[in-house]
């Protein structure tokens, strides 16, 4: 929840943490924004399985570690301290995968972008790094963009050689009957100190053509699910897959493939997305 007080300071508050923060100045009518910055690394243990050497939040970012079904690999759940991001808020994210270690990061609800009081948009800054052979899936819930919001969002992934990465990004256009903010989200991928993938989307008003044919056709929620380090058997089964007229399944030279989906809301979108992921031996 943000507010202002008589005092002109900017108040969050949830699960049990305040952060205050004073605005720009007194009588200007912006409001308080906030700047949180976690950091998550996996390490293997030197027993078969990974340690999170280091695991730590601020502010609207709160890792957790919760149980893993995987024996060999540590499971962190992103859970929302208090509401964010904001226009005007500047939140990063850095996750590191080392060499021979396994993680799984998810999320524990969606993330709403929400209109705020300033009049810049928010940022949301994500950096991924596989070591050789690490593993890391990045599986966060969608993100919603709600009316009256701005933000920019740009996740970037660095995988050594014989590393594997699994990043699914989902978008969701609105709540239920209500239109979208706007929002830019951008996901560059680097193979082997090599560039693998590059590609931005811009969605909501003022956009120029996003509720088009070309790009959402009307649709409200787009995803992608991209697998870099691919196997050959991987490969082929999803290249074989029927996904039908919602998505389509893109070789690229990596090894790595992209599905790229959009559906009328986020249940169906991550059934698609659920679906290409039964498919390999991830």
């Amino acid at each position: 929840m943000r507010g202002l007080d008589g005092g002109g300071t900017g108040v969050r508050r949830g699960l049990g943490m305040t952060v205050a923060a004073s605005a720009s100045a007194a009588g200007s009518g912006s409001a308080a924004s906030v700047s949180a910055r976690a950091r998550i690394t996996a390490a293997p243990d030197g027993r078969g399985g990974t340690a999170l050497p280091l695991l730590g939040g601020a502010g609207p970012i709160a890792p957790r570690r919760t149980r893993s079904a995987d024996p060999a690999a540590a499971r962190v759940t992103l859970v929302g301290a208090m509401s964010a991001p904001l226009n005007g808020d500047r939140l990063a994210l850095e996750v590191r995968a080392e060499a021979g270690a396994a993680l799984r990061v998810d999320g524990s609800a969606a993330m709403l972008a929400l209109p705020g009081r300033t009049t810049g948009p928010a940022r949301y800054d994500v950096r991924l790094q596989v070591g050789e052979g690490g593993r890391l899936h990045w599986l966060p819930e969608q993100l919603v963009s709600v009316r009256g919001s701005e933000l920019r969002q740009h996740l970037r992934a660095e995988v050594a050689r014989g590393g594997r990465l699994v990043v699914r990004d989902e978008q969701v256009l609105g709540r239920a009957g209500e239109e979208p903010g706007r929002l830019g989200s951008r996901l560059t991928v680097r193979y082997g100190a090599r560039p693998l993938f590059d590609q931005e989307l811009d969605l909501g008003p003022g956009a120029p053509g996003w509720d088009g044919g070309a790009v959402l056709g009307g649709h409200r929620a787009v995803g992608q699910l991209l697998l870099v380090g691919t196997e050959k058997t991987d490969e082929q089964r999803l290249l074989d897959w029927n996904p039908g007229e919602s998505a389509v399944v893109t070789p690229l030279a990596g090894p790595a493939l992209l599905v790229t989906a959009v559906a009328r809301d986020a249940l169906r979108l991550r059934r698609v997305l659920d679906s290409a992921l039964t498919f390999t031996s991830w």
